[in-house]
C-alpha cells in the first residue's frame, strides 16, 4: 500500500516544545497522510499515540506484512539498567588482570595513570554509548545511524562482540570444571597420584644437589599437572589439534544453555537474573577477602600490591596497560553498553547511572586486589619465595596459581566451591549481556524477529552457532585457538572503534547538538567537561594508546611448562585477520553509504545528518522550512507511515 499526503488521514504525534530545548514533555502536533487508494472504506487507520510509560514520548510501533509489530522493550525498573551495565563490564578483568597490573607497574602508584584514564576516556566512552543506545532507542548497527557516514561502527562492534562471545564462554566452561571437580573430599589437584600426573610430579620439593653432583631434573606441581594434562590435555601446537575433550564439551553446552535462559525472553528476563548475577560476587568476595586475610603472609602480599613505586610512571608501559584496562574492564566497543542503553526510557538519567558505574567498577577492581593478593602472600609464605615470583594474571591466576593456593587452606573444597562460583558469576552476566547486545543489533535490522517465539529461535540459533565455533576451543589443541581469538579479535582493534565513536558525535553529528540532545533527554545541561573529552581527550586518548600498543606489539607465544611455544605464521595471519575484519567495516560501510546515496540522487551532504530521527528527537531549530523536507524523508523507516510535520 502506497501513501502520499494530498488528501489528509490526521494522526498525532509529538515534538518538541518551543518554549524550550529544555523542556522534558514534548506537546503534541497533528500531522496528515493520506492514502493513495480512492477506496476510502478500505482505509486502514494507523495512530501513534502518547504512551504515559515512557515518560512522554511516542511508542516506537512498527508495520510488517502481517501488520503491527510487539513494541520494543524498555526496563522494568531504572536498577534494572544499572545492575545490567555493572554485571556486563564488572567482569573476569576485574579480578585476574587489574591487580597484577596493579603489581606489575608500581604497586599503588599504578592508581594515578589508571585513574586519568577513567576519567578521560573510560566514563566519557562508556557515557556515550549508553547515550546514544537511549536517544536513538537502537543497539549495535541501527544506533549509529545518528552519523550514516560512520555506521560502520555498529558493524563494527557486533563484529568484535561476535568474537569475544566466540571464545568468552570457554572460561565459564573451564570454571564450570573446576567448581565441579570441587565437590569432592580431597582436590583433585592437590596430589601427584592421579593417572594424569607425571614422575616429575612433586608438591614439595627439597633441593638436594650440588656442585659435584647437580640435580638435572625439571618438577612440577599437581595444579599445573591437573590444568594442563587433566583439563586441558593440551597438545604440542595449534596444527595438532588433536580430539574433543568430551567432559569439556559437556561444560560448554551447559555454559551456552545458560546463557539462552538468561536471555531468551529480552530484558524481561536478562533484567531479573542480574539481580542475582551481579550482586552476589560482591558477597563471594568479601567472604573470600575476610578468610584470606587472616591466612599467614596475607598482610605481606597485601602490602606488595599496594606499596607504590612511582618511579614507575616514567615506563610508557604503564600507561599503555592502564588504557587498555579500561577496555577491558568497562566493556567499551563490545556494543553491549549501546543494547542496554538502547532499553531505557527516552527521559532515564544516564549520566547518573555512568558515574556510579565508573566508581562501582574502579571500586570493584581495586577491591578484588586485595582479595586476590591476601591469597599470593600466603602462596609466597608456604614455598618461602618472594610474592613477585607467584602473582599471575588471567586463566593462569584462575586455574593454576589460585587453586594451588586453595589447596593448602583447611576446608579446601569448600572455597575452591566459593571461588569457581563467584568466577562463573562473574562470567556468565557479561557473557549474556554481550550475547544481547548482538542480538539486539539484528534484531532492530530486522524488527519482524519480535513476533511470536521468532526471537527465542533466534537466540537459540545465534547460541548454537556460538557453540559450535567453541569446539575448537576444547579440543587438545584449544588452548592455542583461545589465545588467537584472545590476542587479536577483541584486543588493540576496539580502542579505533573508540576513536571513531568519537568522531562520530562531536565532530560529525556536532557536539553542541548532542548537548541539545541530552538536555532533552535529561532536563539539565550535563557538564561541559564531557564535552571537551569527546572532543578532544577521548578520541586522543584511544589513538594515542592504540599507537603506543602496536608499536610494542610482539607475536604471539604460549608458555606452557618447558618451553615457550610460538605460533606459525599461518595463525599468526588468522589472527591478524580475526583482528582487522572487524574494523574494516567502518571504510565498507562508509562507501557502500556514498554508493547508496548516489543511486537514489541524494545529496553527499546528507549522510552528516542523522537517519530515522523521531519528532521527538528533533530540536525546533532542526524542523525549520528549509530543513523540514530533509527530516521527512528521514523520520520513518520504508514501512512506517511517512510524516512531513508542521508545527
Amino acid at each position: 500500500m502506497s501513501y502520499n499526503t494530498t488528501r489528509p488521514v490526521t494522526r498525532e504525534v509529538l515534538m518538541p516544545s518551543h518554549k524550550s530545548s529544555l523542556a522534558r514533555a514534548p506537546s503534541p502536533v497533528t500531522v496528515s497522510v493520506t492514502p493513495a487508494s480512492g477506496d476510502m472504506a478500505s482505509q486502514t487507520s494507523y495512530t501513534v499515540s502518547t504512551d504515559s510509560k515512557s515518560d512522554g514520548v511516542t511508542s516506537d510501533q512498527k508495520y510488517d506484512s502481517k501488520g503491527l509489530l510487539p513494541e520494543r522493550e524498555t526496563w522494568v525498573n531504572k536498577l534494572d539498567f544499572l545492575l545490567a551495565c555493572i554485571g556486563f563490564s564488572v567482569g573476569l578483568g576485574n579480578v585476574w588482570r587489574f591487580p597484577y597490573l596493579c603489581y606489575k607497574n608500581g604497586g599503588g602508584a599504578f592508581l594515578l595513570p589508571y585513574l586519568i584514564c577513567v576519567v578521560i576516556g573510560g566514563v566519557p566512552l562508556f557515557f556515550i554509548e549508553v547515550a546514544v543506545g537511549q536517544f536513538m532507542s537502537l543497539s549495535g548497527i541501527h544506533a549509529w545511524k545518528i552519523c550514516p557516514i560512520l555506521q560502520g561502527i555498529g558493524w563494527a562492534t557486533t563484529s568484535v562482540v561476535f568474537f569475544v562471545n566466540c571464545y568468552y564462554n570457554i572460561i565459564l566452561t573451564w570454571a564450570l570444571y573446576y567448581f565441579f571437580a570441587s565437590f569432592t573430599f580431597d582436590l583433585p589437584w592437590d596430589s601427584c597420584d592421579n593417572y594424569w600426573n607425571t614422575e616429575n610430579c612433586a608438591t614439595t620439593f627439597y633441593f638436594a644437589g650440588n656442585k659435584s653432583n647437580p640435580l638435572n631434573k625439571t618438577l612440577s606441581d599437581p595444579t599445573t599437572e591437573f590444568w594442563e594434562r587433566k583439563v586441558l590435555s593440551i597438545s604440542k601446537g595449534i596444527d595438532t589439534p588433536g580430539v574433543v575433550k568430551w567432559d569439556l564439551l559437556l561444560c560448554l553446552l551447559l555454559s551456552w544453555i545458560l546463557v539462552y535462559f538468561c536471555i531468551w525472553k529480552g530484558v524481561k528476563s536478562s533484567g531479573k537474573v542480574v539481580y542475582f548475577t551481579a550482586t552476589s560476587p560482591y558477597l563471594l568476595l568479601t567472604i573470600l577477602l575476610i578468610r584470606t586475610s587472616l591466612l599467614d603472609g596475607a598482610k605481606e602480599g597485601i602490602i606488595f600490591y599496594i606499596w607504590p613505586d612511582f618511579t614507575s610512571l616514567s615506563n610508557m608501559q604503564v600507561w599503555i596497560d592502564a588504557g587498555t584496562q579500561i577496555f577491558y574492564s568497562y566493556g567499551i566497543a563490545l556494543g553491549g553498553l549501546t543494547a542496554l542503553g538502547s532499553f531505557n526510557k527516552f527521559h532515564h538519567n544516564s549520566y547518573r547511572d555512568s558515574v556510579i558505574f565508573a566508581c562501582t567498577n574502579s571500586g570493584t577492581s581495586i577491591f578484588a586486589g586485595f582479595t586476590i593478593f591476601a591469597v599470593l602472600g600466603f602462596m609466597a609464605k608456604q614455598q618461602n619465595v618472594l610474592v613477585g615470583e607467584v602473582a599471575e594474571s588471567g586463566p593462569g591466576l584462575a586455574f593454576i596459581a589460585y587453586p594451588k593456593a586453595v589447596s593448602q587452606m583447611p576446608a579446601a573444597p569448600f572455597w575452591s566451591a566459593i571461588f569457581f562460583f563467584m568466577i562463573i558469576l562473574l562470567g556468565l552476566d557479561s557473557q549474556f549481556v554481550a550475547v544481547e547486545g548482538f542480538v539486539t543489533a539484528f534484531i532492530d535490522v530486522f524488527p519482524s524477529l519480535r513476533r511470536g517465539s521468532r526471537r527465542e529461535c533466534f537466540v537459540a540459533f545465534t547460541c548454537f552457532i556460538k557453540f559450535l565455533i567453541g569446539i575448537s576451543m576444547i579440543t587438545e589443541g584449544g588452548m592455542y585457538v583461545f589465545q588467537l581469538f584472545d590476542y587479536y579479535a577483541g584486543s588493540r582493534i576496539i580502542l579505533l572503534v573508540g576513536f571513531f565513536e568519537c568522531v562520530a558525535i562531536a565532530w560529525i553529528y556536532g557536539i553542541d547538538r548532542f548537548y541539545d540532545n541530552l538536555e532533552m533527554m535529561f532536563g539539565f545541561r550535563i557538564n561541559p567537561f564531557m564535552k571537551f573529552c569527546w572532543m578532544f581527550a577521548s578520541p586522543l586518548f584511544c589513538l594515542v594508546i592504540f599507537i603506543l600498543s602496536t608499536i610494542n606489539y610482539s607475536e604471539l607465544t604460549y608458555r606452557r611448562t618447558l618451553e615457550i611455544y610460538k605460533y606459525p605464521g599461518w595463525a599468526l595471519v588468522i589472527g591478524w585477520m580475526l583482528a582487522v575484519v572487524s574494523i574494516l567495516w567502518i571504510p565498507i560501510t562508509s562507501v557502500y553509504k556514498i554508493f547508496q546515496y548516489r543511486w537514489k540522487g541524494k545529496p553527499l551532504w546528507e549522510l552528516l545528518q542523522p537517519e530515522g530521527l523521531k519528532p521527538h528527537q528533533l530540536r525546533p531549530q532542526d524542523i525549520g522550512e528549509e530543513t523540514r523536507e530533509v527530516y521527512s524523508q528521514k523520520v520513518y523507516d520504508s514501512h512506517e507511515l511517512p510524516v512531513s510535520p508542521t508545527m
